[in-house]
């Protein structure tokens, strides 16, 4: 079962209140949304997306609430493409939107597409059906440079140059087609102090080919923008983030748009999980929230 991270905070910062609409750009197994839901009855409403079908279907299975149910609009698509879906769905006067950016706990332990290292899959690892290159591709099809420059930026791999080539060698003998190949040919390139830290060695590399197949930063520089032009005035902008090239990109936006005084940042420092949350869920460890408020332009007197 996947477990929200930072519920309360996204709560505390979106400040949802009766009959106001929100967004859940990430929609998942829809934690946040059931969240806002119990807030913003008896008419507020929660469009979510999701760029996966599975998760959709799961979301409405979740939320066993009928009234609650029938306020969640679930859409099937990126959040790239926020403007679109939020003009073909009608929603207006939006009050909040939260991004949670973390993978969802369904596509490590249950949808069989490659993203966990510990059991044995085909190395898709697509989101949704609007990625065109799976893992597979890429590892086999990829150049060399290319695939080295994958694992160092968005995997901060300190070993990217080694495994790209090993990468390369390996397919030319037999195609990189599972996971646990892959977890094997990184296994064979690292030092074997590597292989015994606390984060597993393969880490970085599955979390480099994820951002890379499903677009994942540039999805991010796109949505901003978006998200702050849907807002209403004074209303809010929560984003979590679990990667230091995603916090980054959502701090310089927050400070490039403090400066325009298009928003006003709420959080001055990125707001971590607390250690009981920790305990709880682990993989909330890395998480940072950023929360910022759209200002309130008044219209010049004509």
């Amino acid at each position: 079962m996947h477990i929200s991270v930072l519920p309360r905070e996204v709560i505390e910062y979106l400040d949802p209140q009766p009959n106001e609409n929100f967004i859940d750009a990430t929609l998942g197994n829809a934690g946040h949304s059931i969240a806002l839901l119990e807030k913003n009855g008896p008419k507020g409403k929660v469009l979510g997306i999701d760029q996966d079908p599975e998760q959709i279907k799961n979301s409405q299975l979740i939320i066993k609430d009928i009234a609650s149910k029938n306020r969640l609009i679930a859409v099937n698509d990126n959040f790239a493409n926020l403007k679109e879906i939020v003009d073909k769905e009608k929603i207006k006067n939006i009050a909040g939107i939260i991004l949670d950016l973390g993978m969802s706990s369904w596509h490590l332990e249950d949808s069989g597409r490659g993203f966990s290292f510990l059991k044995e899959e085909p190395l898709d690892m697509r989101y949704g059906g609007e990625a065109r290159l799976s893992a597979e591709k890429i590892l086999n099809y990829g150049s060399y440079q290319e695939i080295e420059r994958i694992l160092r930026e968005y995997g901060q791999e300190r070993f990217a140059t080694k495994i790209a080539a090993k990468i390369v060698e390996a397919r030319k003998a037999r195609p990189i087609k599972t996971t646990l190949q892959l977890v094997e040919i990184i296994k064979q390139t690292v030092p074997t102090g590597y292989q015994h830290q606390k984060i597993h060695y393969a880490t970085k590399t599955f979390q480099a080919l994820r951002i890379a197949v499903n677009e994942e930063l540039d999805n991010l520089i796109k949505v901003l923008p978006q998200a702050v032009d849907i807002l209403k005035d004074k209303g809010r902008l929560v984003v979590i983030s679990f990667h230091s090239l995603e916090d980054r990109i959502v701090k310089n936006f927050f400070r490039e748009k403090a400066k325009e005084n298009v928003l006003q940042i709420i959080t001055k420092k990125p707001i971590a999980p607390k250690a009981e949350e920790i305990k709880i869920n682990s993989r909330s460890r890395s998480a940072k929230l950023r929360a910022a408020e759209k200002t309130c332009h008044k219209q010049a007197d004509v």
